[in-house]
């Protein structure tokens, strides 16, 4: 049996173990104690790892990378931006939906033929049904005196993966290219155009 001496660091540590075990007094200041620390733990350490740098274009105004005025096509080399998710590259490739093509006609019909007297809000409001609302909220600043007046050929489909669909509309003010994105509600609406080159 070994012998149990006040020395050393076992006598230390039976001491440090052993005087929450003195007194109910003793007890209740070590669960405290504990209680504080881990607490303290909770919150310093999730804020210590959410730490993250700043992002300098976050602050950047998106107006002024598009670059185009009111009732103007957007260049090739822009779109408009959009809150839809963007199609992801590993979406596979798919052929285009009867229903996709059916909106898309259906879009390019209503965007050139605004309502009399130009009304934004009419001509808005035929375009609801196959516009996503983050799209539609920017074609708000568009005139519509400026858009093309006349389809020139059919609308035809140039790139189609299972989540989103480009088609080429040839007016009589060029090409536009629109991509169509699938919604939650499983229907296709157009989520962004573009002067095709």
């Amino acid at each position: 049996m070994p012998i149990r001496t006040n020395r050393g660091r076992a006598a230390v540590y039976r001491r440090l173990w052993g005087w929450p075990l003195r007194s109910p007094r003793h007890l209740a200041a070590s669960i405290i104690i504990f209680v504080v620390l881990v607490v303290s733990l909770g919150v310093i350490i999730p804020k210590v790892l959410d730490r993250k740098p700043a992002d300098p274009a976050a602050g950047q105004s998106s107006t002024s990378s598009q670059g185009t005025q009111v009732g103007q096509l957007p260049s090739s080399s822009t779109s408009l931006p959009t809150k839809e998710p963007a199609p992801s590259n590993s979406a596979k490739a798919a052929p285009p939906a009867v229903d996709a093509q059916l909106t898309a006609e259906l879009w390019a019909e209503t965007w050139i033929k605004p309502p009399p007297g130009n009304d934004v809000d009419k001509w808005l409001k035929e375009l609801e049904e196959y516009t996503t609302p983050e799209f539609l909220a920017q074609m708000a600043t568009i005139d519509p005196r400026n858009v093309p007046n006349k389809l020139v050929d059919k609308v035809k489909a140039v790139k189609s993966t299972t989540s989103s669909i480009d088609y080429e509309v040839t007016t009589n003010l060029g090409k536009v290219r629109i991509t169509l994105v699938k919604a939650p509600d499983g229907k296709w609406r157009v989520n962004s155009y573009t002067k095709a080159d």
